[in-house]
């Protein structure tokens, strides 16, 4: 069973619908990481190789989420709108996948792969609580290693972008909280 989502999956009358069919829906992040191949590896320079590592870091590091969320979605523990959400988030985290993909294509690097397994807890899911957890767990991971993955870009259009990926991250930790009957957002800032 496949639990896929794309932009043209997005509900019909809505605004995401609205501008995924009309083209619209590239952020300024997957412009500036889908930016033509010699502006970008000009603005890249020799700060490139250490730059496609981190890229590769996260690229990862989105594969894992991708199967996280597949994981969830087939476990049967998660109840619609949940179920929806995470369908939803791992929608995200494919597109952040294929513009990262792209992007170390871009600068002459090789994409890493998914894993064919990946170490989850699956004998703590029980419940769609555990689930949740997991997730927001996750989420929140991926919010540090953005976070300390910024300032370390040669290009700073890179970095802007990975900003851009780490508000996302941020935005689904703090809706899965929420969703945990958790304070949305625990501090004023991101540690």
């Amino acid at each position: 069973m496949s639990f896929l989502i794309s932009l043209d999956d997005a509900a019909p009358g809505t605004r995401r619908s609205f501008l995924s069919k009309s083209g619209l829906l590239l952020s300024g992040a997957a412009v500036a990481l889908l930016a033509g191949e010699d502006a970008l590896a000009a603005k890249t320079g020799k700060d490139g190789e250490e730059d496609v590592r981190i890229l590769n870091t996260a690229l990862g590091a989105e594969l894992e989420a991708i199967a996280a969320y597949q994981l969830g979605a087939e476990s049967g523990l998660l109840k619609k709108p949940v179920l929806d959400l995470a369908v939803t988030f791992q929608g995200h985290h494919k597109e952040h996948a294929d513009i990262l993909a792209k992007t170390i294509a871009k600068l002459g690097g090789k994409a890493v792969g998914a894993k064919e397994k990946y170490a989850f807890p699956t004998e703590k899911l029980k419940s769609q609580a555990d689930v949740l957890r997991f997730a927001a767990a996750l989420e929140q991971g991926a919010v540090s290693a953005y976070l300390g993955a910024v300032p370390l870009f040669g290009n700073r259009d890179l970095a802007k972008a990975a900003a851009s990926i780490l508000g996302d991250e941020a935005m689904h930790w703090a809706v899965l909280r929420q969703a945990l009957g958790e304070a949305p957002v625990p501090s004023a800032f991101m540690v």
